[in-house]
């Protein structure tokens, strides 16, 4: 599968950030321009456990607006992970994000032929990533399940909805 054309997005087609609090509001940090990024990159990002506070940051990574990843840090410093659809299994990030933190999809899986009836592929991880920040699982699941949105659109609303779409927009506008 190709990425989709630009189609006046107000975000670019890849990038990675990082966001976290610095007391109450939101900063967002540019980690790369593209998503090709290498898993341990993304995760030293992250910074030393329980050292940032509440809600800790986390690493939001879209790669060519097809799908998004999730890194936060969990208790006792372990990473939770959350992948907008787990089949794009040819894609270098997805397939180790989904092999590093045990992330279902079934054998032989690809994106052509791991869509559901609906058209929509399939999340996986924690889907509970955002809760304590303001995002339950039962939303997100509802953005995630969305056939409408590309994945730099998905992460642009989740923004919106925990109140840093101005910080994102500053540093990912392309």
């Amino acid at each position: 599968m190709t990425p989709p054309p630009d189609d006046g997005t107000p975000l670019r087609q890849s990038f990675a950030v990082r966001v976290g609090r610095d007391g109450d509001r939101w900063r967002c940090e540019l980690l790369a321009a593209d998503a090709g990024d290498e898993l341990p990159v993304l995760e030293r990002a992250l910074g030393e456990p329980g050292a940032a506070g509440w809600p800790g940051p986390f690493v939001i990574v879209v790669d060519s607006r097809l799908y998004f990843v999730v890194l936060r840090l969990g208790p006792g410093g372990m990473v939770r992970a959350l992948i907008s659809d787990a089949t794009f299994q040819e894609w270098v990030l997805a397939a180790e994000v989904v092999e590093r933190y045990g992330i279902p999809v079934e054998t032989g899986t690809t994106v052509d032929d791991a869509f559901d009836d609906d058209g929509q592929g399939w999340p996986g991880g924690d889907l509970d990533v955002f809760s304590d920040a303001g995002l339950p699982a039962e939303e997100l699941t509802r953005l995630l399940d969305s056939d409408e949105l590309w994945a730099d659109e998905m992460v642009l609303r989740i923004a919106e909805r925990l109140g840093f779409a101005d910080q994102l927009l500053a540093v990912a506008a392309p």
